[in-house]
């Protein structure tokens, strides 16, 4: 599956990789995003301004160490 691109209306965009939980999965989630931000040419375009880990279940959001967000959807609804 490929990594949904979150676009903000002045242009910047964040990518994010949706996992079910598991925090084997999560980790796999942050690395597919950091390789994937590896082959983005910023000559031709910026970096993306987040990367987030969107999961099903969790009680907050918190940014990883290596700048990766992990992002429960039920903190999403409001």
């Amino acid at each position: 599956m490929k990594s949904p691109i979150f676009y903000l209306r002045d242009g910047r965009y964040g990518l994010i990789e949706i996992k079910l939980g598991g925090d084997d999965n999560i980790e796999h989630g942050a690395k597919t995003l950091k390789k994937l931000k590896d082959t983005i040419d910023t000559d031709r375009m910026k970096e993306p301004v987040f990367m987030m880990v969107l999961v099903g279940k969790g009680k907050y959001v918190y940014r990883r160490d290596d700048g990766v967000y992990f992002v429960p959807i039920t903190c999403l609804k409001d």
